[in-house]
């Protein structure tokens, strides 16, 4: 506790400083007042009569504020305690810069106010005004790139084809949009799952609200909960003192798309379940309570209900989101669609990489058919951009294609034997087999599957992208 004599030099230097301050602003300042609880003027510097037309101070003292300065606030800041800090106040053809501060006693209550003119021009503040005006501009930009980034791309138009297996799966999914209930999308890898999640929002009632998506295979583990529900400030070592907001906060109003959820920890899915029951969710760090209205829409490659069998996966939340299920079909299924679908994929990837339009020859498309398409869609568009970058024609054939795809035109295009390989083809097959016997041997587990492999997580199911490794696999 402080000695007398310390309390008594606290009080000394802070009675100079107040001093000093006000000294100070008297002689830097245009026009400075002071006025008692009943907005009467007790004291004014010398300075600030010139600018009101007249030239003692003392004339003024005594008198109501308004009679002096018309236009003055200082009676709403005595009546109301609230400071106004930036204001311009007009006298006659002058503009004043001012600021407004009520003066309390020690026991808070409100003994009078003063204000300063900061500047007599309004001009002045011209530089402070651009920059603000810069800074809001850059935010405002900020805002909306940001906002842009989660509008959805894709609508039922971008989901292609007219094949009955892909009509019965847009009906389902515009079904779908009109609810707000939980959609499951069951599919395998590169079949368009994400696609229809973003059709389904730009055709629901929230489309004008975010889209947010979280693809559970790509983060790790321990930072699932965080990316989900976010970060209270200063929550651990190492956290943003400014907390960090989660995606279900970032989706508020909208929806969050929540990929592979099969690959969800037993951990976190309890988690997710308490937030989808309760629509409430818990900072990391902290204890209070946030209120969501989000619409979830999961996808997965796995067959859930074998996975919750197996007790990975439970059932409480397969239950819960398996409201609406879509079960998206593979390419193989609908190659009734492999035409439209191409020609579709040649006109994007053209534009995307500044090509003239292509079209694809009648060999080339029966050609294409032939394969069994374990990487679906996606695997489709990967070979139609490879063959756009190897031909100059404005037309590609089919030996533009057997270059990437060789040994399609025997009846068993898959095997291994009866025609020579290329040595990418050879690797890409022992790749593959080493992928899936992994995790056959990991039981399905992926997490485990990558560490015997050698490689992250991540670089598994970039693999298992790139080799149209089937999501059905277990």
């Amino acid at each position: 506790m402080p000695s007398d004599s310390f309390s008594a030099k606290a009080e000394r230097i802070r009675q100079r400083v107040m001093d000093t301050l006000l000294s100070a602003f008297s002689e830097l300042s245009e026009g400075l007042l002071i006025v008692d609880r009943d907005a009467r003027i007790v004291w004014m510097n010398e300075q600030y009569p010139r600018h009101l037309g007249f030239s003692d101070p003392a004339e003024a003292i005594g008198k109501p504020v308004e009679e002096v300065i018309p236009n003055s606030q200082m009676r709403s800041v005595v009546t109301s305690g609230q400071p106004i800090m930036l204001d311009i106040m007009e006298f006659g053809r002058d503009s004043f810069v001012v600021m407004r501060l009520p003066v309390r006693d020690e026991t808070g209550e409100i003994i009078g106010g003063f204000g300063v003119v900061i500047f007599d021009d309004p001009r002045r503040l011209a530089p402070i005004v651009s920059r603000f005006q810069s800074l809001r501009n850059e935010l405002d930009d900020t805002r909306r790139k940001l906002d842009e980034a989660r509008r959805t791309k894709y609508t039922f138009a971008s989901f292609v084809g007219a094949s009955p297996a892909c009509i019965d799966v847009k009906d389902q999914a515009r079904r779908a949009a009109r609810s707000s209930s939980p959609v499951l999308i069951i599919g395998e890898t590169g079949t368009g799952k994400e696609l229809l999640a973003q059709a389904i929002h730009s055709a629901s009632p929230r489309a004008a609200a975010p889209f947010v998506a979280v693809n559970i295979a790509a983060i790790p583990e321990s930072l699932l909960e965080a990316e989900f529900f976010g970060v209270a400030p200063g929550a651990y070592t190492g956290a943003d003192r400014k907390g960090r907001t989660g995606k279900f906060e970032l989706a508020q109003g909208g929806t969050l798309f929540l990929d592979e959820i099969g690959d969800m920890s037993p951990a976190l899915q309890a988690k997710l379940l308490r937030a989808l029951q309760e629509k409430e969710i818990e900072a990391v760090g902290s204890n209070r309570l946030i209120s969501v209205d989000v619409r979830i829409i999961a996808a997965t490659s796995r067959k859930l209900h074998e996975e919750v069998a197996a007790g990975r996966f439970r059932a409480d939340l397969f239950y819960r989101l398996n409201v609406m299920t879509l079960d998206v079909p593979p390419l193989r299924e609908r190659l009734d669609d492999l035409r439209i679908i191409a020609e579709s994929l040649a006109d994007t990837v053209a534009r995307r990489l500044g090509e003239p339009p292509r079209s694809l020859a009648p060999a080339a498309l029966a050609y294409l058919a032939r394969y069994n398409w374990p990487g679906n869609v996606r695997e489709l568009s990967n070979v139609i951009e490879r063959a756009l970058l190897m031909s100059d024609a404005d037309t590609l054939e089919r030996g533009d294609f057997a270059r990437i795809l060789p040994g399609l035109d025997s009846d068993h295009a898959s095997a291994a034997g009866g025609r020579a390989r290329t040595l990418e083809v050879v690797h890409q097959n022992a790749e593959r087999e080493a992928i899936l016997a992994a995790i056959a041997a990991a039981a399905g587990n992926k997490a485990q599957a990558a560490r015997s492999l050698g490689i992250s997580r991540a670089s598994l199911y970039e693999k298992i992208s790139a080799l149209g490794i089937s999501g059905s696999t277990p």
